[in-house]
């Protein structure tokens, strides 16, 4: 007789990744901080503006030299005019821009085929969004390979397994929502 053990997280009380000294922010975090998310819980925006306060006090973050992130940053967001933490954190990203000590220019060489030379040529990310890319470039060519922080977009949980595979990790900070979108958007 065999005996399966399962292991699974809580549901009540997800634990709480470790802080990175220096991380990749994906838009939607600073989308849900801002309230930009409606499908979101509060528990869920919390956790965000947690994280990118406490980034903007003793953290670092790493985007690409050609501006191409900060770029999707300001588009979505209302960095003159806004006052949510996500447009805080944009300025703050653009107030740092230029100091080594916070921001980590990381230059990720664009491909033809794959939008940039250092995205993973594997038939598991062929789907993968155009738009996302840049940030797991960036985590790719970074030498300490920063996490890439995640709020509210569940299609990553399908490519966080192959991802990490090349050193892309992924940090879900409202994990047990993103199950959830999941289920409802794709049916399992």
């Amino acid at each position: 007789m065999s005996i399966h053990h399962h292991h699974r997280e809580s549901a009540d009380a997800p634990a709480e990744p470790p802080f990175p000294i220096t991380s990749i922010v994906d838009t939607n975090v600073i989308l849900v901080a801002n309230g930009q998310h409606p499908a979101v819980t509060q528990a869920c925006r919390a956790c965000c503006i947690a994280w990118l306060q406490r980034i903007m006090k003793e953290g670092r973050v790493a985007l690409d030299d050609a501006y191409l992130i900060m770029t999707e940053y300001q588009h979505k967001t209302h960095t003159s005019t806004g006052d949510g933490v996500g447009d805080q954190f944009v300025r703050w990203v653009l107030h740092e821009f230029d100091n080594p000590a916070r921001v980590d220019q990381v230059r990720i060489d664009p491909d033809e085929w794959k939008g940039f030379a250092a995205f993973p040529a594997d038939q598991r990310l062929v789907s993968f969004d155009p738009s996302d890319r840049k940030f797991v470039a960036v985590s790719r060519c970074h030498p300490e390979r920063p996490p890439i922080l995640q709020a509210a977009d569940s299609k990553w949980l399908d490519w966080s397994g192959p991802l990490a595979e090349y050193g892309v990790n992924i940090l879900f900070l409202c994990g047990n929502e993103l199950q959830q979108f999941h289920q409802h958007k794709f049916g399992i």
